[in-house]
């Protein structure tokens, strides 16, 4: 009997002409590899737009819960790029460094559900409406502000999250 993981892996185009057992009538190609490029790119895309549904929505609600006067500091969208840039930091290492997670995990967390959460275009117009505004000195503080802190906050939690599974891992090597 023929296995699904039997054999040597199929290119690209493969799929189709895959030769079947005739004495089992199993095709001998792994479900997943009959995926063709059009179709991957369709889960791809319909991930990160799921997750993007998910941090627009997020965002939204952040932007309800804390409103922003327009003369004001824009205090909100400041926040959450901060703490998407910070979730994303965790993230990266998590999924890139430290566990094996699902090929769609990274595009509907990363580019759907944190690019949708963080809002550097409203950051740009937020800017824009204080300068226009007659607050030249909140918008460019704004400025000054949005894009140092938001690396920050990539680069500080990206640190920690190593720091803490490093520490973690030669405890558990430690104890072995």
């Amino acid at each position: 009997m023929t296995s699904e993981h039997d054999g040597p892996a199929p290119r690209p185009g493969d799929w189709a002409a895959a030769p079947v057992d005739p004495d089992t009538a199993i095709d001998p190609w792994p479900r997943h590899a009959r995926r063709t490029p059009a179709r991957k790119h369709a889960e791809i895309l319909s991930a990160i737009a799921a997750g993007g549904a998910i941090g627009a929505c997020a965002r939204y609600g952040a932007t309800l819960l804390w409103p922003t006067a327009p003369t004001a500091f824009p205090w909100t969208t400041f926040w959450v790029n901060v703490t998407g840039c910070a979730a994303m930091g965790v993230l990266m290492v998590l999924i890139t460094e430290r566990f094996t997670v699902h090929p769609l995990m990274r595009p509907f967390l990363g580019t759907g559900v944190l690019g949708g959460y963080t809002t550097f275009s409203t950051s740009t117009l937020d800017t824009q409406r204080l300068l226009v505004g007659g607050h030249p000195g909140s918008g460019v503080l704004y400025v000054a502000a949005t894009l140092p802190a938001s690396f920050a906050a990539v680069w500080a939690t990206a640190t920690l999250t190593r720091l803490v599974f490093l520490s973690h891992a030669g405890a558990e090597r430690g104890r072995s």
